[in-house]
């Protein structure tokens, strides 16, 4: 399992907050709506919403060379920042503290303009939005008399050389900092930046402030971790698409994950790993409606009921067909060594006695994987397809769930079915075109 902690802080809360929730200075000041600072918590936050996506763009013009592009995108950004500032502090010592850390950072940002620009750098610009957000709200925090500590996330986030992030290491260099600040109760840090294993300034890309999260509260055995959006809980269905859906009241880590890995967008599937390890139960909430009792994800699962349904687009289906497969061992092998290869994961999989048909949604190299899987035979390929995921009870003493679902699309063609790899997940692949048919079908039958 790991380094555990030799304090245990099961008093401690891990509460996220992604961009929506920061993006603006009123939104930021209503963080305290939710946050009690009478309690012991870390606050993980996300870059002000937007903030990202501008770095991201300064990058892309740094790494072309276009420094007249990065500089004016550079001068927009600060301008936004120089307007925050104004709005979140009041006059005085704390808005030159605010007006100060904003300069710093972006005359960070143009000493760029003029040197190398490599992805390593790269990563160091993506970075700047944690350290804006977290800086400033905890000043804030100091200007309204409420003191918190503000925690570098780069000084105890790492992950190792197969860039998995390193639970033990953090344990070692966030417990210390938390015991040199006993009495203080409010914790203030960066999600989504770590450093690699070169001690370069690096991120955690999948799931980014939510696998933050989800890590600290792994690293110290802590009470909860609370990831704030803005929607009250996973849905049993597409709130976009399906009219009446309602907020799932209890999830097990493995029907979250599953239900993220297919669509459901509220959470990144691997972001909760950590806590599932080590046990930690992770609450989804609406920072819109701080009330409503959102989705609770813990290692129990409720037996007896279908729980949700979501969906996952821009998927290409390919189907192997070979005679020479019949009563051939090793054949799987072969095929899977040639993704592999590629680096293109597999979402599902049927075989018969002389055919194999996967899904992929990750086609930069499909030509190549198409080429060499025609040494095996005969390949089909289609594109334009989507996964529909039923999460609940598949279990094997369940009777009549799995006929339930399929008896709800009967009217709708369906390429490829997986039942059976595990015990909470029917998938369907079917055309994109009937996806919306699908859900509102399926919702219909298992639900109203």
């Amino acid at each position: 399992m790991g380094l555990l902690p030799k304090t245990i802080y099961k008093t401690m809360r891990i509460l996220k907050f992604g961009g929506t929730s920061v993006g603006s200075p009123e939104r930021m000041k209503k963080l305290l709506d939710i946050i009690n600072p009478a309690e012991e918590q870390i606050v993980v936050l996300s870059a002000v919403s937007g903030t990202t996506n501008s770095l991201v763009e300064i990058s892309a013009k740094l790494l072309k060379e276009d420094k007249q592009a990065a500089l004016s995108l550079i001068n927009a950004l600060n301008q936004k920042y120089n307007e925050f500032v104004i709005e979140l502090l009041p006059e005085g010592d704390f808005r030159a503290q605010g007006q100060e850390v904003v300069n710093y950072h972006f005359n960070f940002l143009e000493t760029l303009v003029n040197d190398l620009f490599t992805p390593i750098e790269e990563k160091v610009v993506l970075a700047q939005g944690e350290l804006l957000s977290t800086t400033l709200y905890h000043i804030y925090l100091k200007s309204i008399g409420i003191p918190s500590v503000l925690l570098p996330a780069l000084d105890f986030m790492k992950t190792d050389e197969d860039n998995e992030p390193d639970v033990p290491y953090t344990t070692r260099h966030l417990q210390p900092i938390l015991d040199q600040n006993k009495g203080n109760k409010l914790f203030i840090t960066q999600g989504f930046i770590c450093r690699n294993s070169f001690g370069e300034v690096d991120n955690l890309r999948r799931g980014g402030s939510d696998y933050t999260a989800s890590l600290i509260g792994a690293a110290i055995l802590a009470e909860e971790v609370q990831i704030w959006t803005d929607i009250d809980g996973m849905h049993n269905n597409d709130p976009r698409i399906v009219k009446g859906t309602k907020p799932i009241s209890q999830l097990s880590f493995d029907e979250a994950a599953e239900l993220a890995y297919f669509g459901a967008k509220i959470l990144h599937p691997q972001s909760v790993f950590p806590a599932q390890k080590y046990k930690i139960p992770v609450r989804l909430l609406n920072t819109m409606e701080p009330t409503a009792a959102g989705t609770l994800i813990t290692n129990d699962s409720e037996k007896g009921k279908i729980k949700s349904i979501a969906a996952k687009d821009g998927i290409t289906a390919i189907k192997i067909h070979s005679s020479r497969m019949l009563l051939a061992y090793g054949f799987l092998r072969r095929v899977f060594e040639i993704f592999e290869r590629y680096k293109t994961p597999i979402d599902m999989i049927t075989t018969s006695e002389v055919a194999v048909s996967v899904t992929v949604d990750f086609t930069d190299n499909l030509d190549k994987i198409i080429e060499e899987l025609h040494d095996f035979g005969s390949v089909e390929v289609d594109t334009d397809q989507s996964i529909v995921c039923v999460v609940g009870d598949f279990s094997a003493e369940k009777h009549g769930y799995a006929a339930r679902v399929l008896d709800s699309i009967k009217h709708i063609p369906v390429r490829m079915i997986s039942y059976g790899g595990s015990s909470y997940n029917i998938s369907l692949l079917i055309n994109t075109t009937d996806k919306t048919e699908a859900l509102k079908s399926l919702h219909n039958r298992l639900f109203e």
